[in-house]
């Protein structure tokens, strides 16, 4: 457990660093001179580079293990940064926000792979998902105003210098820190002399082999990350100064204490990670709905109840997919969730800058939503197909 909770705490230095950007981006490149549609390419541009990031992380972390994949991802990241702070148009920020989508690709995977080789216990496995997302939640809590506050009191030049020398910092602890988990001692198996594995392997071979997981899981993940890629294109709109700026930032703020009430309600793991995941989805499609509608509530309650939903979700998604691979390829299964991730946040920042003078762009995340929570329950009969053929 050593690994997990140093894995937490270089977790926890990443996302604030990463999430304390989130307010500053689109006012520093409007700063720069682009337009809003424009700043939806950029977006979608940095969600869109994670793709072959996904890819090479997905056979990688199978292969060589989560180390090494977590040094570069976090390494990389900071100097792209320190690149950032002296662009001085808007194509230069594209092209980095295009490189760092691609390095900051292996992370999640990477991460993700690492805690669950910890433990073959699926309850344990779940907490540790829990507790990623409890990291990742504290974090972005305080990074956004945090963010919003550098670039107030020292400029968008030192605020992005800082940034990125904490993370290139955290990617050397991590390198003496972090260490790879073998599969076989997870499980508690001995070592076995090669003849014996063999006649093992065969043994086992049907209760072993990796159950594939349905596609339809998938599209949930492509809809979350939808709606949260407009909502991060839309909040930071709102602000035309860099006062504007602070109440912007505490607006991402209020999202992640809403995700931090629900993580920290621990009796919500003994409902199963399917029920969590459908009708925290459908409470979140609701939610938007309402801020597309613009109902009678301040923006502040909408957006904690966005961070609740989430809070529910993205765990018990995690949890869920633990789940349907059968304990094998946890690289392969994050990294298609992280490619999943991708493709929508690429979808949502590009359909916000088009449509957003005709049409609210919350309305595209409600019908992302609804639509994944509608196919989702078709998942169990062709999950249960895929078993009977394998077994």
């Amino acid at each position: 457990m050593k690994t997990a909770v140093w894995l937490y705490l270089f977790l926890f230095v990443a996302f604030f660093d990463l999430h304390a950007q989130y307010p500053i981006l689109t006012p520093f490149a409007i700063s720069l001179g682009a337009a809003p549609s424009f700043i939806g390419l950029m977006m979608g541009m940095y969600s869109i580079t994670h793709l072959p990031g996904n890819l090479i992380a997905g056979f990688g972390v199978d292969r060589y293990g989560s180390r090494f994949f977590i040094v570069f991802s976090l390494m990389a990241a900071g100097i792209v940064l320190l690149f950032q702070s002296q662009v001085t148009n808007p194509w230069q920020l594209l092209l980095l926000r295009s490189i760092s989508g691609f390095v900051l690709a292996f992370l999640s995977p990477a991460c993700l792979s690492l805690l669950a080789k910890m433990t073959s216990d699926r309850t344990e496995q779940g907490k540790l998902m829990a507790g990623n997302g409890l990291v990742h939640t504290l974090a972005s809590v305080v990074s956004p105003a945090a963010g919003a506050y550098l670039v107030a009191k020292i400029g968008f030049t030192t605020a992005f210098t800082l940034l990125g020398w904490i993370l290139i910092v955290t990617s050397v602890c991590a390198l003496f820190f972090i260490r790879d988990i073998r599969q076989n001692a997870v499980q508690g198996e001995a070592p076995v002399p090669s003849e014996a594995k063999k006649e093992k392997s065969k043994e086992k071979l049907p209760l072993e082999l990796p159950v594939p997981i349905p596609w339809l899981v998938y599209l949930l993940p492509i809809a979350l990350s939808c709606a949260q890629g407009i909502l991060s294109f839309e909040l930071p709109l709102l602000a035309k100064t860099k006062e504007a700026m602070m109440t912007t930032g505490l607006l991402f703020s209020v999202v992640s204490i809403g995700a931090l009430v629900t993580l920290s309600m621990l009796f919500l793991n003994r409902v199963s990670a399917y029920q969590r995941t459908l009708w925290g989805s459908l409470f979140l499609a609701i939610v938007y709905f309402g801020i597309a509608s613009q109902v009678p509530a301040p923006l502040t309650l909408m957006l904690l109840l966005v961070g609740m939903a989430k809070g529910v979700i993205l765990p018990a998604l995690s949890t869920l997919l633990i789940e349907l691979s059968g304990g094998a390829r946890y690289g392969r299964t994050f990294s298609v969730l992280s490619i999943a991730f991708s493709v929508g946040a690429f979808i949502g920042p590009m359909a916000a800058g088009q449509i957003r003078d005709y049409i609210s762009p919350y309305y595209i995340a409600f019908l992302a939503l609804m639509i994944a929570v509608t196919l989702l329950p078709l998942h169990r009969s062709r999950s249960l197909s895929s078993r009977t053929h394998f077994s």
